[in-house]
């Protein structure tokens, strides 16, 4: 049957949905950082808004920020975090803990990133081909672990976030790059095999 496009959304038969939630704020100028206050009272806006779904899975990266802005939700659910270390944050050098201060400097290796769309033109970092190769491999043990017909919640990082909506809409490298913290986007892998977005930087609940 060929589906109804005017009735609610549900996952198309097979189909695995993930949640992306990015990470709480948290301080600055460090490469591990805890969240800030600001950061703690996303993570339980999160919680509030997505403990009432039926979740297939809560997961999170190495990087403490990831962990803890899912504790509030993880108690809600009753879901112990898996920790998936193919979705940590990009590794950014010389820049790492530093990007936001960096790119104000409005210096050649800034104008550089956003010109060639890759996290490598900033020396030390991360090759980019390996970023998309992991993030993709770190977004498909996702979906394999959630499964057919289920939804999962991903607690990640802001680079991810946009890599993964980025080779789900097959578009530039950095169009997805603007996203909030303790927000909410939706992608899922069909049966298939192909992946697609289904929405991105909700932050209705903070």
């Amino acid at each position: 049957m060929a589906p109804d496009f005017q009735r609610p959304f549900t996952l198309p038969a097979g189909a695995a949905g993930i949640v992306l939630v990015r990470h709480g704020s948290a301080a600055t100028g460090r490469a591990d950082p805890p969240l800030t206050e600001d950061g703690r009272r996303q993570a339980l806006a999160v919680a509030d808004r997505l403990g009432g779904e039926t979740v297939a899975g809560l997961f999170v990266t190495p990087l403490r920020r990831t962990a803890e802005t899912a504790a509030p939700l993880a108690q809600r659910l009753g879901e112990e975090p898996v920790v998936v270390e193919d979705l940590r944050e990009v590794h950014l050098g010389e820049w790492d803990g530093h990007l936001n201060a960096r790119l104000k400097e409005r210096s050649a290796v800034g104008a550089r990133v956003f010109s060639t769309g890759r996290w490598d033109a900033i020396p030390g970092a991360e090759d980019m081909d390996r970023f998309t190769a992991r993030v993709r491999a770190g977004a498909d043990r996702v979906a394999d672990a959630v499964g057919p017909d289920r939804t999962g919640v991903a607690v990640v990082h802001g680079g991810v976030i946009a890599e993964i909506c980025r080779q789900a809409t097959n578009s530039d490298a950095f169009a997805f790059l603007y996203v909030d913290n303790g927000s909410i986007s939706r992608v899922m892998r069909l049966a298939s095999g192909r992946w697609a977005l289904r929405g991105f930087n909700d932050v209705s609940h903070l």
